[in-house]
């Protein structure tokens, strides 16, 4: 065993020896990951509305909300609101300061869902305007108002086409997870670094973590590709079998 050891350009043993590290990192990734994907979607559902609709209040602000978050990198929006916030005295004496945004945890929290969310509200918002006019009609024609159209008709029917698009924000949310690590947390690539620094070694952890990224990213994909057969099976393209020749009557 040494010997097949001794052949791989990795120090396979630091990494097994300190695997349990990269496992608590994989539960604060996916956890800070998956939290603000759901708080971010359950925001950008009512700005998405207020989009498609053209509130003359609500769609110019959630337009520049979106703008912002959409146009500046993850990276600086963690950074104002984990080390900005704090340069302000009103910030610190508030009652959010000590359980809130004194913590890393929220701050990255914070800023997740608020990206992830302008990034869904887009999304969304072109699903719903990509609504075929044929079930809009439908819907008012059996007296259905505005509200219940979009709970019943055109919201399940946007979730349904916004699933392909939605996967890759799921993905990129992953991916831009790692500015956590900038920020004290020991996420995926907080440990990889860890590690390096601690062995003095050169890429084990980054390697590792970039491991670890790909097997989420796989299953992350499985999981889609399942939800895109099981509730787009209805858009899948089918082929017509062949017309069969008549044959004659034999009783003519």
């Amino acid at each position: 065993m040494e010997n097949i050891l001794s052949w791989i350009p990795l120090d396979v043993t630091l990494i097994a020896q300190n695997f349990d590290r990269f496992l608590y990192g994989v539960w604060v990734t996916l956890n800070l990951t998956f939290l603000a994907l759901f708080t971010g979607g359950l925001l950008a559902i009512p700005m998405a509305i207020a989009r498609a609709s053209r509130h003359r209040v609500l769609n110019p602000i959630v337009l520049a909300y979106t703008y912002v978050f959409r146009g500046t990198p993850l990276l600086v929006q963690t950074y104002l609101i984990y080390y900005g916030l704090g340069q302000f005295e009103a910030v610190r004496q508030s009652w959010l300061w000590a359980p809130v945004l004194s913590s890393a945890w929220w701050c990255a929290f914070i800023a997740f869902t608020l990206n992830t969310a302008a990034y869904s509200t887009e999304l969304l918002r072109g699903a719903i305007a990509d609504t075929p006019n044929g079930e809009v009609e439908a819907a008012i024609a059996i007296g259905h108002s505005y509200a219940t159209r979009m709970r019943r008709v055109i919201l399940p029917s946007a979730f349904r086409r916004a699933i392909p698009a939605y996967s890759n924000e799921v993905i990129f949310m992953l991916h831009g997870s790692v500015v956590a690590s900038t920020i004290t947390l020991q996420d995926i690539l907080g440990v990889g670094r860890w590690l390096n620094g601690r062995y003095y070694l050169a890429y084990e952890g980054f390697i590792t973590a970039a491991l670890l990224y790909f097997l989420i990213v796989l299953c992350i994909t499985r999981v889609f590709r399942w939800l895109e057969q099981h509730y787009l099976r209805h858009l899948a393209r089918r082929e017509i079998p062949a017309a069969t020749e008549m044959s004659p009557d034999p009783g003519r």
